[in-house]
């Protein structure tokens, strides 16, 4: 591709705000033909906002979205793919009641109501494009019959049937396996020979990183880094950002628990949701008295994981408990087995106060151990001290997570699962925070199973990591070897 190929895509000054909040903030880009662009950020840094503001699903509050010299920003979504954008969207949304082929053929058809019967080329066009996506083995098959990957491509051949000038990805790897995933990035690959610009949009970044010409990285709305793919990924903004910062650990030589039979053993877990892998063949153990970290992207599948062990998902695979498996078992029945999550949504009674919250916590116990457990874990966050008949819902954001943390703890739990503790908290909350991680993980001997985006958040807190991509465990180690082992590798 000539450097002095004109655009078919500029972006300039595109700006969008939902009420108070600023999602998309004077991002600009441009694309020529045959190029990919992938545009890569965190969950909620707006990159799924910019593709809907070019695609018209949004309508931007300022800029420009300029396709092939014509300005189309706030155009109605239609006339914009008239114009000559297509868009695969990440989730698949097909006719349930037709065939692939139909569902391909009606994407051929045109839109002026005049002209209702097909051209006898469609059908001919439709297997063309399937054939191109990989489907011309299950043309006759309805959707619900098909595999996740293969929903996928139906949406990708629905956007190829108008013959667009750019492609908009959105999320193209999310719930496929490593073989989907080479798979996928061929077929994104064959677009850039077809001629056709792309914009990719996705949070995992290695993936990305294979495919694109260039790479544009955003965090809360705003473009921080511009380049190569690895100019943007040794960004010391763009790593702060996923990770957290400068990578450290706090090891605790004393340790020693490893050995034996762990506390809890996970074998070869596999959670699907509908037909996407959310997870394959995790295996992991925690053993009594350990800080386990499980650390991933987002949508690497932390979550997931503690869900299927909270009992809230069905799973394939084994859990095992030190009282036994707990297949078969209630939500209710594993947490007071001893098994209690903190999830990263809080699910605070807003109205009630800090003390009633804790209380509900505590319901379980006795009156005299209750307020035992109270007033240790009043010193263990002192803010919530202060704020004891406060209304939950008048909290900050680091409060509020305060809150849920000392709330499950309540409950004196044998293992306390905390899922993304860190999600949204400024460098002030996070200190505090760390602070009463490091006692408790110090001064107490509860385990702890933590899931976190931030690295540089988990490490001090660990005695050993996983790290999950792709909803399949990547690496395992001691804190002090993630540096030199997997730091570089984890974007």
């Amino acid at each position: 591709m000539s450097s002095e190929t004109a655009n078919i895509l500029e972006v300039e000054h595109l700006s969008k705000r939902f009420g108070g909040l600023v999602a998309v903030k004077d991002i600009g880009f441009t694309l020529k033909p045959g190029e990919i662009l992938g545009l890569i950020g965190p969950n909620g840094s707006g990159k799924s906002t910019v593709m809907k503001l070019v695609m018209g699903i949004e309508r931007p509050n300022t800029g420009k979205v300029v396709i092939d010299g014509t300005d189309v920003a706030g155009w109605p979504t239609a006339k914009i793919a008239h114009q000559g954008i297509g868009i695969v969207f990440q989730h698949s949304r097909p006719l349930h009641r037709q065939t692939v082929l139909e569902n391909i053929k009606l994407a051929l058809l045109p839109d002026s109501l005049l002209r209702l019967v097909a051209d006898p080329s469609v059908e001919e066009r439709a297997r063309a494009i399937a054939k191109r996506v990989g489907l011309e083995a299950v043309l006759d098959r309805l959707p619900s019959t098909l595999p996740f990957a293969d929903l996928r491509r139906i949406e990708m051949a629905k956007a190829l049937a108008r013959e667009p000038k750019v492609v908009l990805v959105d999320e193209p790897f999310a719930g496929l396996t490593p073989r989907e995933v080479a798979d996928f990035s061929a077929l994104i690959h064959g677009f850039r020979e077809e001629g056709r610009a792309v914009l990719l949009v996705d949070h995992n970044v290695k993936s990305v990183a294979a495919l694109v010409d260039r790479a544009l990285a955003m965090y809360l709305g705003e473009k921080i880094a511009e380049g190569t793919a690895e100019q943007v990924t040794r960004n010391e903004r763009v790593r702060e950002v996923y990770m957290g910062g400068e990578i450290v650990s706090h090891a605790r030589p004393e340790l020693a628990r490893e050995a034996g039979e762990a506390l809890l053993h996970i074998e070869d877990l596999s959670v699907r949701y509908g037909k996407a892998q959310a997870l394959h063949k995790v295996s992991l153990d925690v053993h009594e008295g350990e800080f386990v970290a499980v650390v991933g992207l987002n949508g690497a599948g932390k979550t997931t994981l503690f869900n299927a062990i909270s009992g809230l998902l069905g799973y394939e695979g084994k859990i095992n408990w030190h009282t036994g498996e707990l297949s078969g078992r209630s939500v209710a029945q594993i947490a007071r087995d001893g098994i209690v999550q903190c999830p990263e949504t809080r699910e605070l009674f807003g109205y009630m106060s800090v003390r009633e919250n804790m209380e509900l916590g505590g319901a379980h116990l006795e009156d005299g151990e209750r307020e035992k457990q109270m007033a240790w874990l009043l010193g263990l966050f002192p803010v919530l001290q202060q704020r004891q008949r406060q209304a939950a819902n008048t909290l900050s954001g680091g409060e509020q997570q305060m809150l849920a943390i000392a709330r499950a703890l309540m409950m004196k739990p044998r293992l306390l699962i905390l899922d993304e503790p860190t999600l949204g908290l400024a460098p002030v909350i996070l200190d505090q925070l760390s602070q009463a991680l490091h006692k408790l993980r110090d001064t107490t001997p509860i385990t702890v199973l933590l899931g976190e985006q931030n690295v540089t958040f988990a490490l001090p807190h660990s005695d050993r990591i996983y790290v999950l991509e792709h909803g399949q465990i990547a690496w395992v180690g001691k804190p002090d070897a993630f540096g030199k082992e997997m730091g570089e590798a984890y974007l």
